[in-house]
């Protein structure tokens, strides 16, 4: 059995940071991911990101029909690469509210205000444009504009500065609200993902070694000591690891509670159902599931001018060779170029925020409308509902039962109304209405019960591709880790990913994961000060 000094499971946005900051220490590292690497071009250019989804390199977790949204399962694509997340996500850098990382202190979590983490993301960040005391400059993770601005996603920016929304060109400055353009994870139209950002420095560094097509299965025990994983490689031969100092899980927030109860690790009466032998009852674990849902809002244009899936041919083969010899072009977009972040309630602060596709898209099991379009997709930025995640057997290869619970507080369809509508207004404002023909599956008049919107949205609600908090950091006995990662009642063990969020931050969540993995390495290499 190999040994290192640390075993990191799962190589997505917390799992690589966290890898490469340990070994740049001196501490030897193995990374396992599940995964094949992230060698496809698909992931790298930033507008062929979403062909990787339904491959072998994404995850196709969905959850049990969800009662608030007619019964329907709903679909999460997950990373299944080196990256995880942030190699097949829009690439979209946001942090969230101040107000988020000081309601995780008060909640419980010292250590994790708004005042801690900043100089975290600033470490992290490299950015083309942006410095200050709110930006970093210096950092390995890539942050830049885009270079590639659809008519109609400039038209939306007009639009919501007509609606009322204020102008923008910075989500992570001072204030978040406002319409404007994302910055994104690239740099020279190229994917800045995590593997990309932290581990390629470190290619052929002895220090660290790097497993991909490697499940881990679960975690090995000495008394209440975490010492190593056993997981199956590319072809199934079970192989084992351990680690002389401590295992991090990494794996995101639907695999990480379910390595933990697949290794005896939470609600006592579920894991003895499973017929899975207790190392530690913690409730808490598959718990307090929340992810951010849209709804998008449909028009037709006048004109076929949109960005996806209608070039063939030639065209097609023009827009390739434009990205080939300038990095510039359609090819150049993350497609989700520009969008906004409204009080949309009177709540006092952005509860909705907008990701505005120029093209009509549909869901993993929906088809889109036909023709051209844009799509506006207001999404709840801190839904009260909370799902839960179970084991459906004591296979690792099975499926969990998660269940979501997507809509079952009532004030997150009242959020989710006010963002439809509120998208409406934009979509009616002079800069849109020059363009739109027609919106879609919608009554044109507002003067319609709210009855109309909310059956609405449950027919299309879907994920943006966010699930967090189901190893909620905190104390109390519904809580998974302390606020230094460490997994409550077990030695050697930490869990850092989105999992360990006590509520989800107010926007993407691929930036705040590479400041928990970040986070993490500072707790471990603290401790050994």
């Amino acid at each position: 059995m190999q040994t290192f000094d640390y075993i990191v499971i799962g190589a997505g946005s917390a799992g690589c940071a966290l890898s490469a900051r340990l070994a740049r220490a001196g501490r030897r590292v193995l990374l396992l991911e599940a995964g094949p690497a992230d060698n496809h071009p698909y992931i790298h250019i930033p507008g062929t990101f979403i062909r990787v989804h339904g491959t072998r390199r994404t995850w196709m977790y969905r959850t049990e029909p969800e009662p608030f949204v007619n019964q329907r399962q709903v679909f999460i694509p997950q990373g299944r690469t080196l990256g995880g997340g942030s190699a097949v996500n829009a690439m979209i850098y946001i942090r969230g509210q101040a107000e988020d990382y000081d309601e995780w202190k008060a909640s419980g979590c010292p250590g994790w205000g708004w005042d801690d983490v900043l100089p975290v993301f600033r470490r992290c960040e490299d950015n083309a444009r942006l410095g200050g005391q709110l930006h970093g400059q210096a950092g390995p993770l890539k942050v830049s504009d885009p270079r590639h601005r659809h008519p109609l996603s400039e038209a939306f920016v007009n639009a919501a500065v007509e609606a009322g929304v204020p102008a923008n060109d910075d989500f992570n400055g001072t204030r978040q609200e406002g319409a404007g353009f994302y910055q994104t994870t690239t740099r020279q139209a190229r994917r800045a993902s995590s593997a990309v950002s932290y581990l390629k420095p470190l290619r052929g560094d002895p220090r660290l070694t790097v497993l991909t097509e490697t499940l881990a299965t679960r975690l090995l025990f000495e008394g209440e000591r975490v010492v190593g994983v056993e997981a199956v490689d590319s072809h199934g031969t079970p192989v084992s690891f351990r680690a002389s100092a401590e295992v991090i899980v990494s794996a995101g927030a639907i695999a990480s509670p379910k390595l933990l109860m697949l290794s005896g690790i939470g609600p006592r009466a579920h894991l003895e159902e499973m017929g899975i032998p207790l190392r530690r009852d913690l409730p808490g674990v598959g718990e307090n599931f929340q992810d951010h849902l849209s709804a998008s809002v449909y028009a037709r244009i006048r004109k076929p001018d949109s960005l996806l899936g209608h070039d063939r041919g030639l065209r097609a083969l023009g827009h390739g060779l434009k990205y080939l010899a300038s990095r510039r072009g359609l090819l150049s977009s993350n497609v989700v170029e520009s969008g906004a972040f409204v009080d949309a309630t009177g709540c006092g602060r952005p509860d909705v925020q907008f990701h505005v596709v120029p093209a009509l898209v549909g869901d993993i099991d929906r088809l889109p409308p036909d023709g051209h379009g844009v799509s506006i997709n207001p999404c709840a930025l801190r839904p009260r509902s909370r799902g839960r995640l179970r084991l459906k057997s004591a296979d690792p290869q099975d499926e969990v039962a998660l269940n979501a619970n997507y809509l079952s507080d009532p004030e997150d369809m009242r959020t989710m109304v006010a963002g439809v509508k509120m998208a409406r207004r934009i979509l009616r404002a002079p800069a849109l209405a020059a363009m739109v023909e027609s919106m879609l599956l919608l009554p044109e008049e507002d003067d319609v019960p709210d009855e109309v919107f909310e059956d609405y949205v449950r027919k299309v609600a879907k994920t943006v591709f966010h699930p967090a908090g189901t190893c909620r950091m905190g104390q109390g006995r519904d809580a998974v880790v302390a606020p230094d990662l460490r997994v409550h009642g077990i030695k050697g063990l930490r869990v850092a990913d989105a999992s360990i969020m006590p509520t989800i931050v107010s926007g993407n969540t691929n930036a705040p994961s590479i400041m928990i993995g970040e986070r993490c390495a500072d707790f471990i290499l603290a401790a050994q000060a």
